[in-house]
């Protein structure tokens, strides 16, 4: 359990889901199953009076730095991998749609009539309406991840709090699916986490959260209703916050 038990009441959330935690079973595409989970946990945390937004990596599908080891120019490569978000965010909003939330897709990349182009009054009026919106394409640039793209929608977004859904419940100082003697961290400073090179995110990522004073919470989106539970400060995760 988190050492600490009072609510976090937060307005407004960005919530970072990883290609691959879409994947289910499937060694490629998406798992429609997890995606209706993970709707409805969505859907509970929106009937709480909370405001949500979503990043959603493209790994499930494509790989930019993957592609680029095995010899592709590496800028052609991320374009790919962007487009690949996009095919992750259509998917999800029609998943979010069918589950009676309104969702709007927002691309980095223009790709109207498809999705509505990223402009960020355009995004936080669609959040005042209370509709989740679901930032697609990454920041539009090559070599900057999703997880940047994430800490740069929260912060302009004006979000409370980053989460970040993940394969396992929070982080750890090894790979606890390897290593059964990993070891669980409750809380971490930014710093701590670019001092010890732990896998939460990039360090551009992490970097842009300190600077911005933007909280981070690492959990194991798989479990049930874990968006809702982790947003009342129970169940088991990981909070990296400000070095102060």
């Amino acid at each position: 359990m988190n050492p600490s038990s009072d609510p976090m009441n937060p307005k407004r959330v960005l919530l970072k889901l990883s290609g691959e935690a879409l994947l289910g079973g499937n060694a490629f595409g998406i798992d429609a199953n997890i995606a209706s989970s993970i709707a409805t946990d969505i859907k509970q945390v929106i009937e709480s009076g909370v405001e949500v937004c979503l990043v959603i990596g493209g790994g499930n599908i494509y790989r930019g730095m993957d592609a680029a080891s095995k010899g592709m120019d590496r800028v052609q490569g991320d374009y790919a991998g962007m487009l690949a978000t996009v095919i992750n965010a259509i998917v999800m909003r029609n998943v979010l749609e069918n589950s009676g939330i309104e969702t709007r897709v927002l691309s980095a990349i223009p790709l109207t009539p498809v999705v509505e182009p990223y402009v960020q009054g355009r995004a936080i009026h669609h959040m005042n309406k209370g509709r989740v919106v679901i930032f697609a394409a990454g920041t539009g640039n090559p070599y900057f991840t999703t997880d940047t793209a994430a800490s740069l929608r929260a912060i302009e977004m004006n979000c409370d709090v980053m989460l970040k859904g993940t394969q396992v419940d929070g982080v750890y100082d090894s790979d606890p699916r390897k290593n059964p003697d990993a070891k669980r961290f409750d809380k971490l400073t930014y710093t701590e986490v670019l001092a010890k090179g732990l896998n939460v995110m990039d360090s551009t990522a992490i970097s842009l959260a300190r600077d911005n004073k933007l909280p981070i919470i690492v959990f194991d989106i798989h479990k049930k209703n874990a968006f809702r539970t982790v947003l009342r400060n129970e169940g088991t995760f990981t909070r990296v916050v400000s070095d102060s």
